[in-house]
């Protein structure tokens, strides 16, 4: 695969300790922007060396992305980034009904810290007016991760990266990503305009119908693409 200067570029990321843990985080970002689609070959070689990483390290990586169930291991074979069920799909947005829908129902008192949120809803409609539609994917991804973090929880935090970034292999999956992610842009400004209003319970009924109209789309969406190399 190409492209691996570019990952290379994380290597700084790593600080003079790297550890298995350190590159499983760079791992799984890439994974979650698409830099290593569903179905892609993980090269311990091409890998290692942009990383600058040992083999036994980059093993571990793999062996904790596995656990989260963003690789798979195949016999003979190597190490695959994912490709999803449709019943993972689904599994998915249960979770995140229940996580997301918790933060926002055990907000305090407002006003809200919604800068993040301004941001993230910001990068968005950047993104959509330049055409990029996987920078609205991104950025749609950006938004939850901020709506979660309103919760001030490392654990919550660390449980949804794993969730989002899995969530991200349906939609790498998905051919019309446009149709996907455009009529969620407006609804992410609804959720952060009603949040800075103060208003929790608005949100959440908001973000529960916003997640339900989701589930829906994206699981008839990957339903398709995924029955279609095969018909």
């Amino acid at each position: 695969m190409d492209g691996f200067g570019e990952l290379a570029d994380d290597r700084a990321l790593l600080g003079r300790t790297s550890t298995a843990e350190r590159v499983a985080d760079i791992l799984r970002t890439r994974i979650a922007e698409g830099f290593f689609p569903p179905g892609t070959r993980l090269s311990e070689e091409s890998i290692g060396g942009a990383l600058g990483v040992s083999r036994n390290t980059l093993r571990e990586a793999f062996r904790l992305l596995t656990h989260e169930r963003l690789l798979v291991h195949r016999l003979n074979r190597g190490v695959f980034v994912r490709v999803l069920a449709v019943e993972d799909v689904a599994d998915i947005y249960r979770t995140r009904r229940l996580v997301e829908c918790a933060v926002v129902r055990g907000l305090g008192e407002p006003p809200f810290p919604v800068d993040g949120l301004a941001a993230a809803v910001a990068e968005g409609e950047r993104a959509a007016r330049a055409g990029d539609w996987k920078g609205v994917s991104t950025a749609n991804i950006h938004f939850h991760r901020e709506l979660v973090a309103l919760a001030g929880s490392a654990r919550t935090d660390e449980l949804m990266r794993g969730v989002l970034a899995e969530l991200r292999l349906a939609f790498h999956m998905v051919d019309d990503p446009r149709g996907l992610h455009e009529p969620y842009l407006l609804r992410n400004r609804e959720i952060l305009d009603v949040l800075r209003s103060g208003d929790r319970d608005g949100a959440e009924r908001l973000l529960a119908r916003y997640l339900d109209d989701s589930r829906t789309r994206i699981a008839e969406a990957y339903a398709k693409a995924v029955d279609e190399p095969e018909g």
